[in-house]
């Protein structure tokens, strides 16, 4: 009996790379809803994605993603309050 292969792993040697690349196409999707002034969709669209990316960015222990996405997510909250 052969023993189990050993999962190939990540080339990057990050995890979490299927949030990373779904993070991603939000953010684009978002770029795509703001280049169309589809609002307030767009504005929504860039709180979901950055969240996303502030979350693999904690996952990540990336501080300078935390600060930017982070930031950016907040920035994107208080143009929906006001």
């Amino acid at each position: 009996m052969q023993p189990p292969e050993e999962p190939v792993a990540d080339p990057t040697g990050k995890p979490y790379q299927k949030l990373a690349w779904l993070a991603t196409v939000m953010l684009i999707t978002s770029s795509i809803l703001a280049a169309f002034n589809i609002y307030p969709f767009y504005v929504v669209a860039f709180v979901v994605s950055s969240g996303m990316w502030t979350l693999v960015a904690c996952l990540w222990k990336e501080k300078s993603l935390i600060v930017v996405n982070g930031g950016l997510m907040i920035i994107y909250i208080l143009g929906l309050i006001f």
